[in-house]
């Protein structure tokens, strides 16, 4: 028999249950903040687009060091708390989810400072109408990240189902200007440069929402310990040979 006396195993238990809880909270709290900076250097890019301003292209290119930071600092956190505690059950998915989120997140940011660098290059160029089109699109992406990022902090399994539900919303944007940017390019050869600019950005932004919704997969999963329909829903036609556009008349 252990020789500790009872009162002092069970103080002893207390203090590893709060400690472990106080690192499961850090852990929480660094990929709401990670999240926070993502949506904020997303919506830096997507306003550099609509308000032709460099300045926020350059800082949502800065904004990517301190992203890729704290995705390091959650893995090490959540591999720390794996090795450590073992959790079980619902803190074992909330580790886990910590670092899937993580990892989207960091796709977001990388896609959000492309955005910001090709965002520099249309801002030297002649307005072209189409942009407003792409700030819409990127607008609907941050409303998905804002929606999902808030059913983590609030471990809200259907709100994260709505943001699942949701990504064809953003596709349907894309595909809508994907045949536009294409007859462009066919009517005047001079416009191909700038509208392969606004090809990237829209792919950038519609991948975007892809990973907002696997983001909304991964909370589900986490609240709920089950998983949504393998086959979400999805609207981007742009890879398939059968796209369709009309010639401007």
């Amino acid at each position: 028999m252990s020789s500790i006396p009872s009162r002092e195993r069970l103080e002893m238990t207390d203090h590893i249950v709060k400690a472990f809880s106080e690192q499961l909270e850090t852990l929480t709290t660094s990929v709401a903040q990670m999240g926070g900076l993502t949506e904020a250097q997303l919506a830096d890019a997507i306003e550099a687009i609509a308000r032709r301003d460099s300045a926020l292209a350059e800082k949502a290119i800065a904004g990517d060091g301190r992203i890729d930071q704290l995705q390091q600092s959650i893995e090490e956190q959540a591999l720390k708390l794996l090795a450590l505690r073992q959790p079980m059950a619902i803190d074992l998915r909330e580790t886990l989810a910590a670092i899937k989120i993580a990892g989207e997140l960091e796709r977001i940011g990388d896609l959000a400072k492309n955005i910001g660098k090709r965002a520099l290059v249309l801002n030297s160029e002649p307005p072209i109408r189409l942009t407003q089109s792409l700030a819409r699109m990127g607008r609907a992406a941050q409303a998905q990240l804002k929606l999902v990022l808030d059913s983590y902090s609030d471990r809200d399994a259907s709100g994260a189902e709505v943001v699942w539900r949701n990504d064809g919303e953003i596709d349907e944007i894309y595909n809508s200007l994907f045949r536009e940017l294409l007859t462009y390019m066919m009517e005047d050869p001079r416009t191909i440069g700038l509208c392969t600019h606004l090809l990237f950005i829209a792919k950038n932004i519609e991948r975007s929402g892809d990973h907002a919704t696997n983001i909304a997969e991964t909370v589900y999963h986490m609240v709920t310990g089950g998983h949504l329909a393998t086959d979400r829903p999805k609207a981007d036609v742009t890879s398939s040979t059968t796209v369709h556009f009309e010639r401007k008349t």
